[in-house]
C-alpha cells in the first residue's frame, strides 16, 4: 500500500534514503505556463542537499535549449542543460551510445524542430523534419513526387515524433524509408502517447502517428525513447555513466500510474505519485502493491513545506 507524504518525519525519512530524484514536468512541477506551489522552494532545498535532480518528459517538440527557457520563464533558476531530459534528447542519445550509429549517416526524421535540434548537437545531419519543401499547402500529392522517387541513400535511421505539420507526403515518405533495404533501417520512436492535453483539450499524440507508419509498414519500432519504456532509462543511464545511479538510491516522481510510475517501478526505482495531475487519492488507495506508487503526496512542494515544520 502507499505511503502518503504527510509529515516531517516522513519527508525527512525520503530525503534520507534517496541520492537522486527524476522527475516528470507538466503536471508535477507546472500545469501548463502554471507553475505549482513550492516548486523553486523544492528544488532549492534538494540541490542544497546533494541530491541530483533530472527532468524527464516525454514531449519530442522541444529541445533540452527550449525547456531552459521555460523553467526561466517560470522562474526555476540554475537548471543546467544535463539535468534535462526529454524524448528527443533521449532518442539521440539512444542513436548515438547504444546504437552506435555512424555520422556518417543521415537521419530521416518524421517530427519537430526538438528532434533536430538535439541530433544536430551530437553531430548527425537529418533530413524530413521541419523541411519546408515538405509542407504542401495546396498542393495535390502525387505519387510521383521526386523525393519519393530519389529515397537518400545516406539515411542509417528513421525517428518518429509528435509532427504538427503533418501530411500525406511525410507519412508516405516515413514508409519509404521503413520498407527500405528489406526493412533494415532503425526505426526509433520518441514516445508511444496516444494523446496529449493542451489547454482544455486532449490532442493526438506522437503514439497516433507512429502507429499509422507502424501499421502501414509492417514494423515496430526497435526503441522507444520515452515513459513508460526503459529506452528513456538506459539512454538516461548512457548519458549520466559519471553519477553511476543506482535505482536503490532513486526516486522517479509525476503524476501518471501509466506512464511516469511505471517507467519508475520497471527501471528498479521507488515512485512518488503526486494529486496535481490526472489521478485522485482514491484511485491510488484501490490499487494493489504490486501497481501502487511508493508513495504518494497532494502535491510536490508538500517535500519542501514538510521539511521545514
Amino acid at each position: 500500500m502507499s505511503v502518503k507524504l504527510d509529515s516531517s518525519d516522513k519527508i525527512h525519512q525520503v530525503l534520507d534514503d534517496y541520492d537522486y530524484f527524476l522527475f516528470d514536468c507538466d503536471g508535477v512541477l507546472w500545469l501548463g505556463d502554471h507553475l505549482l506551489p513550492s516548486v523553486v522552494e523544492t528544488i532549492q532545498l534538494l540541490k542544497s542537499l546533494n541530491k541530483q535532480c533530472i527532468f524527464v518528459t516525454n514531449n519530442s517538440t522541444k529541445s533540452r535549449q527550449d525547456y531552459l527557457k521555460k523553467f526561466a520563464k517560470l522562474g526555476i533558476d540554475g537548471i543546467s542543460k544535463d539535468e534535462v531530459f526529454g524524448s528527443s534528447y533521449a532518442s539521440a542519445i539512444y542513436i548515438d551510445k547504444i546504437l552506435k550509429l555512424s555520422k556518417e549517416k543521415k537521419i530521416w526524421i518524421l517530427g519537430e524542430e526538438g528532434i533536430e535540434q538535439e541530433l544536430h548537437e551530437l553531430g548527425y545531419k537529418t533530413i524530413g523534419g521541419t523541411d519546408k519543401k515538405l509542407i504542401e499547402d495546396g498542393v495535390k500529392f502525387s505519387p510521383d513526387h521526386e523525393l519519393l522517387s530519389n529515397l537518400d541513400e545516406k539515411v542509417g535511421c528513421v525517428i518518429v515524433g509528435l509532427t504538427f505539420n503533418l501530411n500525406y507526403l511525410k507519412l508516405s515518405l516515413t514508409m519509404q524509408y521503413l520498407l527500405k533495404d528489406n526493412k533494415s533501417l532503425p526505426f526509433i520512436a520518441t514516445n508511444i502517447d496516444s494523446t496529449f492535453p493542451s489547454k482544455g483539450k486532449l490532442l493526438i499524440g506522437a503514439g497516433s502517428i507512429i502507429e499509422t507508419v507502424s501499421f502501414a509498414s509492417g514494423r515496430q519500432p526497435d526503441a522507444v525513447c520515452g515513459k513508460p519504456n526503459q529506452s528513456m532509462m538506459n539512454s538516461i543511464k548512457a548519458d549520466h555513466e559519471s553519477l553511476q545511479l543506482n535505482p536503490k538510491r532513486g526516486l522517479m516522481i509525476g503524476d501518471r500510474l501509466n506512464t511516469d510510475m511505471k517507467f519508475g517501478r520497471d527501471g528498479g526505482l521507488d515512485t512518488l505519485l503526486v494529486l496535481t495531475g490526472i489521478e485522485t487519492e482514491e484511485n491510488v488507495l484501490k490499487l494493489n502493491d504490486g501497481n501502487a506508487p511508493t508513495y504518494y503526496a497532494n502535491k510536490i512542494g508538500d517535500l519542501f513545506e514538510y521539511h521545514n515544520k
